[in-house]
């Protein structure tokens, strides 16, 4: 939040203690971004792009352990889509690194 800007590849990875739906809304965000909710086996289930300073809740879906959040088109630039599977979380590692 507050972000005026964002590197091309780098992200936020939230981790739920919980498998369940995780939902998010861009309140005070800045900059566009994309988010993938992704399953507890690293499996890629949605993919939305967000728009700055929206209220609006973008749903995510049953079954979601990780989102990761990313500047908007990113998962589109590096041709990552819906049913990707991640090898394990460290993958993520390879693409995105955390926001300092």
């Amino acid at each position: 939040m507050h972000r005026e800007e964002i590197c091309e590849n780098c992200g936020l990875l939230f981790v739920f203690p919980q498998v369940g739906r995780h939902d998010f809304w861009m309140k005070n965000t800045l900059i566009p971004l994309s988010i993938a909710f992704i399953s507890d086996d690293g499996r890629i289930m949605k993919i939305v792009d967000m728009l700055p300073g929206s209220e609006k809740v973008y749903r995510g879906v049953e079954g979601t352990r990780y989102a990761l959040e990313v500047r908007r088109g990113w998962f589109a630039r590096n041709r990552i889509d819906t049913g990707a599977a991640l090898q394990d979380m460290g993958t993520l590692e390879k693409f995105v690194s955390t926001v300092e």
